[in-house]
């Protein structure tokens, strides 16, 4: 596959749609403009691709190691990939919360590949909040408040026991909640590894506090920053259509999964790509 012929638009908030390429066929120097266009932009929209499973894995260990999910059902035959599903007689959805995956692992992941397999008639867009842009829109003086803090993110009130009811019903969609264990630190602004731009790194499903601060501070901190990162300029909404692909990076956005669409069914599969240590 020749690189001329591929076109990268950027959007506003937060990524970039990509065209002219076929995710089934990709070369060392198309993976290479991939590696940095996602560096760049945090996320990079995909239109009217035709990924089998079996081809869905092998784009992913095009940029990394695979990371299997320890908590989401897996698709059969293919454990590489989880399966996030919500039937139509489901309530709840899985990821309605902003959050940047992974986050409570030490080595967090560098990101997520996310394929549309069955979609609603309507509703199921996804928001994406870019973190470059959230840190370059913070004053000066908050940024000099958060440079040098680290925070701590944990797994365990989001997937551990404590976390489902009786009547939860995403019982059987997320499991071994026994697994949920994991706790992390992390700097708050860190330095992205490809692009080398700052970023924002907590969120507010899997941080639980910043380090050495009383915690009323600490919270008090924390809404701040994701009031600030919220805000409509930071964020873009994509509209998943048949052959739709997300590809996003961790280290560089926040996203959520709108549940909107009462009574119908959507179903994705994604592969989480593990990353590197992160640092300020």
């Amino acid at each position: 596959m020749s690189t001329t012929s591929i076109r990268i638009k950027p959007v506003n908030g937060a990524g970039a749609y990509v065209s002219g390429i076929d995710l089934n066929r990709l070369d060392k120097p198309t993976i290479n403009l991939l590696i940095t266009a996602l560096g760049d932009n945090g996320v990079l929209f995909f239109r009217e691709q035709s990924i089998k499973p079996e081809k869905h894995i092998e784009l992913a260990e095009c940029f990394g190691k695979i990371n299997i999910n320890r908590f989401f059902s897996p698709v059969q035959e293919h454990p590489q990939i989880a399966q996030v599903l919500k039937e139509p007689s489901q309530e709840k959805n899985i990821g309605e919360n902003w959050h940047t995956d992974h986050s409570y692992d030490q080595i967090p992941a560098l990101g997520s590949i996310l394929v549309a397999r069955d979609l609603p008639s309507r509703g199921g867009d996804t928001l994406f909040a870019g973190m470059f842009a959230a840190y370059e829109g913070l004053s000066d003086d908050m940024k000099s408040k958060i440079a040098g803090l680290t925070a701590t993110h944990s797994s365990r009130h989001v997937f551990g026991a404590a976390a489902f009811d009786d009547g939860d019903d995403r019982t059987g969609r997320l499991g071994n909640s026994e697994k949920a264990t994991q706790d992390s630190v992390h700097p708050v602004v860190i330095t992205h590894p490809v692009s080398g731009r700052k970023a924002i790194y907590v969120n507010p499903e899997f941080t639980v506090r910043i380090n050495d601060m009383p915690e009323a501070k600490s919270d008090a901190l924390l809404q701040l920053l994701y009031a600030h990162c919220q805000q409509k300029n930071y964020i873009h909404r994509f509209n998943w259509q048949p052959g739709s692909v997300a590809f996003w990076d961790n280290r560089a956005t926040w996203h959520k999964a709108l549940n909107d669409y009462p009574g119908q069914r959507r179903l994705m599969h994604r592969i989480t790509v593990e990353g590197e240590r992160l640092f300020a």
